[in-house]
């Protein structure tokens, strides 16, 4: 074990990306310029990852609040909708509300509670305890929900979400009833005509709506899947995954961005003679434990990437082997043996107790992660990150 130094991730800096722009330039010169100024080697099994914001934003993958309205209104008849599941987000979902409400005469949004999808809460788990409310069975009217909780701010946005979303609503045009339910049929007592807002729980409340009854039920995945006078669009993932651009338009997500990762992967390797591995991201699959937030409000940690970055970890977890299988050595002779247990390891060590407590997530989810926590999403300027070393393990030269 001559190298002291592992994974090492490096947000790049790069222009502000317009549409039109070649990305595939831009990324690999972005990353040979950084190579250059901070002193590191392009190596093989490198990572290249980018945001999936720079990638709609050249796309020019965009939709108008009048062209969500049309779709919404084309595909389910414009008149009393429900909309069910949404996230309480300014960024993720308000612009997309606007449009839902312009197409249609009438919404009954049912939201989840005390929390939504992704761990915004409306209450807390104790405000029900205590007002003896089973968030499995109650369905509770806005009127019922404001005797029993009043009025509750977000604690780190400050918004009042159910009064927020009730005047966008209307301020668009369209009547408004709010119920407050964890079963999506709930909603089919008002309207058969629904839009499932949920992401990541979609395909399972599309299935229990159709089967009780519902008759025409779509998700946000099904809006906005072809340009609608003009606008951008995402055919696998609709309006899932998009973020507020404007007060009247969102940024879809990225719309097959496959061709652009394998470009990338291939012109860096024509630079530099090395075979790194390319991957647009978005959300981190990560967890706030304090504000108790799921960050993923994306359909996808990672909607395109090269080969080598498919599949999970294989790994042995040290601290296992120190204390059972070597717990008797110390010094270099521990070293020794846990260098050789890590050659001679198994291709698959799936149910083996010396790979317990390994992460088993996909490999494509945890670099995901790494990166959007490496980027964040202000100011920093580096919608580029540039790792090194995730693929090493301890026996790495």
């Amino acid at each position: 074990m001559s190298r002291t130094v592992g994974t090492v991730s490096r947000g790049i800096r790069a222009p502000i990306i317009r549409e039109g722009d070649d990305l595939t330039q831009i990324v690999t010169q972005s990353v040979l310029e950084a190579a250059r100024e901070d002193g590191f080697a392009i190596r093989d099994r490198d990572v290249v990852a980018m945001t999936e914001a720079i990638v709609a934003r050249a796309q020019g993958n965009y939709a108008t609040v009048d062209q969500i309205a049309a779709d919404v209104k084309a595909k389910l008849g414009g008149g009393t909708v429900g909309v069910v599941f949404p996230i309480l987000s300014r960024n993720r979902f308000a612009v997309c509300l606007r449009g839902i409400a312009k197409g249609c005469k009438k919404v009954v949004l049912q939201l989840s509670y005390p929390s939504d999808e992704v761990g915004n809460h409306l209450i807390s788990m104790d405000a029900l305890d205590e007002n003896g409310v089973d968030p499995y069975r109650d369905v509770l009217t806005l009127e019922k929900y404001r005797a029993l909780f009043g009025y509750e701010k977000h604690p780190f946005t400050g918004v009042d979400y159910v009064e927020y979303y009730e005047s966008l609503i209307k301020d668009c045009g369209a009547e408004v009833e709010i119920i407050f339910a964890n079963d999506p049929r709930a909603v089919l007592e008002y309207t058969k005509d629904v839009l499932t807002c949920d992401i990541h729980t979609r395909a399972r409340s599309k299935r229990l709506l159709k089967a009780a009854g519902g008759e025409r039920v779509l998700g946000l995945d099904d809006i906005m899947t072809a340009g609608v006078n003009g606008s951008g669009y995402n055919a696998v993932y609709g309006l899932l995954g998009s973020n507020k651009a404007t007060e009247d338009k969102v940024k879809l997500f990225p719309r097959d961005p496959q061709p652009l990762v394998d470009a990338i992967q291939k012109k860096i390797l024509e630079e530099t003679g090395k075979h790194v591995e390319v991957m647009v991201y978005g959300d981190g699959a990560f967890k706030d434990p304090v504000g108790k937030i799921w960050e993923l409000a994306d359909p996808v940690v990672s909607p395109a990437y090269t080969p080598g970055l498919e599949g999970t970890p294989n790994e042995l977890k040290l601290k296992y082997l120190a204390d059972n299988d070597f717990g008797h050595l110390s010094g270099a002779e521990l070293r020794d043996a846990i260098s050789g247990a890590i050659r001679k390891k198994d291709a698959d060590l799936k149910g083996q107790m010396a790979s317990e407590g390994t992460t088993p997530r996909r490999l494509t989810d945890l670099i995901g992660s790494l990166c959007d926590l490496t980027s964040g999403s202000g100011d920093k300027g580096t919608p580029i990150v540039y790792i090194q070393g995730y693929f090493d393990n301890y026996t790495t030269e």
